[in-house]
């Protein structure tokens, strides 16, 4: 039996791509992100809650606040590094773990969307 709760944040954020021939996204840009973190474990608490949902949203906008409307290129986590969806992703989901206190048993995926149609995700168990 696993429970899992998932709580959402959108955000802005620009950047441009580093990589070799980027095409347009190698100009200042913008995405209109949406940070989805979801926990999963196998026990409920006292209360009948796997977390508190208030505990948790107010992490995720701690872990996110950073990067609203920042430029990441100009972030040091990013110095030297294509800022990519992928490396924003973990870079959200490490300052999510930081910020929230939880349960060993608890997993955590944050999956980044960056528009409607496109999205990347990191969990740091390598869980499905």
């Amino acid at each position: 039996m696993t429970y899992e709760v998932t709580v959402v944040r959108e955000f802005v954020a620009w950047h441009w791509l580093t990589v070799p021939d980027p095409g347009p996204e190698g100009e200042r840009h913008s995405h209109d992100f949406t940070a989805e973190v979801t926990l999963r474990g196998p026990e409920l608490n006292e209360y009948g809650y796997l977390v508190d949902i208030d505990a948790v949203r107010a992490g995720l906008d701690e872990s996110v606040e950073r990067y609203e409307g920042a430029t990441l290129n100009d972030l040091p986590e990013f110095a030297g590094k294509n800022p990519s969806a992928e490396r924003l992703a973990r870079f959200i989901a490490e300052r999510f773990d930081e910020a929230t206190p939880l349960d060993d048993e608890i997993t955590v995926r944050l999956r980044l969307w960056e528009d409607e149609t496109a999205a990347v995700a990191y969990d740091p168990c390598g869980s499905a």
